[in-house]
């Protein structure tokens, strides 16, 4: 059985990342659950991730062309994986070393700078430590930790021509 052209797995990952969003605002919206900083930066990566595969899928490129999408999508998704895994990690703390909680991501936007925004998300707060969801044992920036891993997973095998250049999509 043939490898699936390149064209094809980028169009599987805007799809994947488009569901991964869909999720994240039912989360959100109908269930409730507040994004903490750390989510909005995962959130962030994701449709970035995402919109590279979406342009790569429309684009087409060439062997090489092909091969520069897929090492930036290894880098964004590896990005994606160290955020995941900054919260797993305070998710993980004895409660006594929990950092504070913050205000909400939109009062920070209101009153800081962007950057002061980003550096106090890329921390985390005690928003981020706190697990509200599970499904299967795993919170959620478990399962985003996983996708993240496949993505970079499918953007390095982009990056070392796995997937051939499919000329009929």
């Amino acid at each position: 059985m043939p490898m699936p052209g390149r064209r094809l797995v980028f169009l599987l990952i805007f799809l994947v990342c488009a569901a991964l969003m869909a999720v994240a605002f039912y989360m959100e919206y109908v269930m409730g659950l507040e994004p903490c900083p750390l989510c909005w930066l995962q959130r962030i990566a994701i449709s970035v991730v995402g919109i590279l595969a979406l342009i790569a899928a429309l684009h087409n490129p060439k062997e090489w062309g092909g091969r520069i999408y897929g090492l930036f999508l290894a880098v964004f998704s590896a990005v994606g994986v160290a955020l995941a895994g900054r919260q797993l990690w305070l998710q993980s703390l004895p409660e006594d070393q929990v950092p504070a909680c913050g205000p909400s991501v939109d009062y920070l936007l209101d009153v800081m700078p962007i950057l002061d925004v980003f550096r106090i998300a890329l921390q985390g707060t005690g928003d981020c430590a706190q697990v509200v969801w599970r499904f299967l044992g795993l919170s959620i920036p478990g399962w985003t930790a996983i996708f993240f891993t496949l993505l970079f997973v499918l953007g390095i095998a982009i990056l070392f021509g796995a997937f051939g250049r499919q000329r009929h999509l």
